[in-house]
């Protein structure tokens, strides 16, 4: 019986010193939002994507230089990187360019993409498909061409000047819009 009193006496103890030390310790001050968006470029997306990535049930190296992303005000991610996509057919090769990962849902060109993973690609026509991981077209947008462009890389994203919250991706001289599409 005197143990089971001692434990009780310990326990209680140990509970009144956690309780005194809950109530006198200070609170920590929110770590402030940032309240804009960056753009992430090769060198820092890349540390964030995963070295290789499942599409169409192969599994794919990232080209880590050729990739970029943004990081949103909420902390959530907008990836997109190029893939080595010589083991797939021709066929697959034609639209299966890139890798998107979303954390947030996306307009781009007009159609919502919720978060999740997805193989996308810009198709002759001024097109740009997105699929789902098992290669099944979710929707085309329209893309466009930038003629003035000074130096065209293979993948770059870019934040629109005259729009705040609008981005660019950019595969060569063509590109696409997106942005967080509203309510997320």
């Amino acid at each position: 019986m005197r143990m089971s009193l001692s434990i009780v006496g310990v326990l209680a103890t140990v509970l009144s010193v956690g309780i005194v030390g809950a109530q006198t310790t200070p609170a920590q001050p929110a770590s402030p939002a940032s309240s804009s968006a960056t753009v992430l470029n090769a060198t820092e997306a890349q540390k964030i994507f995963p070295a290789s990535v499942f599409f169409k049930g192969q599994t794919a190296p990232i080209q880590g230089r050729n990739s970029g992303g943004v990081r949103l005000p909420d902390k959530k991610f907008v990836l997109f990187s190029l893939v080595d996509n010589s083991g797939y057919s021709s066929q697959v090769q034609e639209r299966y360019q890139a890798y998107l990962i979303t954390e947030a849902t996306l307009d781009i060109d007009g159609h919502k993409l919720v978060p999740g993973a997805y193989g996308c690609g810009f198709l002759a026509e001024n097109s740009f498909v997105v699929m789902d991981l098992s290669g099944r077209d979710l929707f085309l947008a329209h893309s466009k061409h930038d003629a003035d462009m000074r130096r065209p890389v293979p993948l770059q994203i870019e934040a629109t000047a005259n729009e705040p919250g609008l981005y660019r991706l950019y595969a060569g001289r063509n590109f696409v819009t997106f942005r967080v599409a509203a309510g997320d």
